[in-house]
């Protein structure tokens, strides 16, 4: 199986007030964490071929295709779109043969090559439509990126409406069909405010 690895970075960091992929974070661009779980991933036996990453039609844009010299930069011609609009822009990048593609976000510093790695082999183990990490256990877990999407999906996400709940729908209509991949709860902090970036510099501290 060819999978595909997608890192997401056109967001407008609205509630951050500033790019949140190009955050210097413990001394790097806050984008190259999950990048690196993603070549990492890949490096130890994932196979994620080609990696993307989306980035915004602007200087932001061509400073983070700068700091991930080993991503092929997708532009999102409108990120005010929403994140559906990344999604669509993403699978119209990949390559034909594909037969699925692994999303994961810039702004979650703590994901591992571990979590990326089972991820993509529960993929190729099930062959299911859908595979979806899941943070934590019981009542309190959360599911969040990295997703797993196989191709017969793709034409789904390009026709998602902008919004910037993303996939949301896609994941409703699979999920009978979807495989879960239990990770623990420290790797889910997504950074979107200024305190949640207080937080994560006392974490990685």
């Amino acid at each position: 199986m060819t999978i595909a690895g997608v890192l997401l970075a056109a967001g407008q960091s609205r509630r951050m007030g500033q790019p949140k992929a190009l955050l210097d974070f413990g001394g790097r661009p806050l984008c190259t964490y999950a990048a690196a779980a993603l070549l990492e991933a890949g490096w130890a036996g994932a196979d994620l071929e080609p990696l993307l990453v989306v980035v915004p039609p602007t200087e932001v844009g061509a400073q983070i295709s700068a700091a991930l010299p080993q991503f092929r930069a997708v532009q999102n011609p409108d990120p005010a779109r929403g994140m559906a609009s990344s999604f669509r822009a993403a699978v119209a990048a990949l390559p034909k043969g594909c037969t699925g593609a692994l999303f994961l976000l810039a702004d979650m510093p703590f994901v591992t090559s571990q979590t990326v790695q089972q991820v993509a082999q529960a993929f190729r183990d099930s062959g299911a439509p859908l595979v979806l990490t899941r943070y934590g256990t019981g009542p309190e877990a959360v599911t969040a990126p990295p997703h797993l999407f196989r191709a017969d999906l793709f034409d789904e996400l390009q026709s998602l409406p902008d919004a910037d709940t993303g996939p949301r729908q896609v994941l409703r209509a699979y999920a009978a069909q979807t495989v879960f991949v239990p990770r623990p709860a420290t790797e889910l902090l997504d950074l979107d405010t200024p305190e949640a970036l207080a937080e994560a510099q006392q974490l990685l501290a």
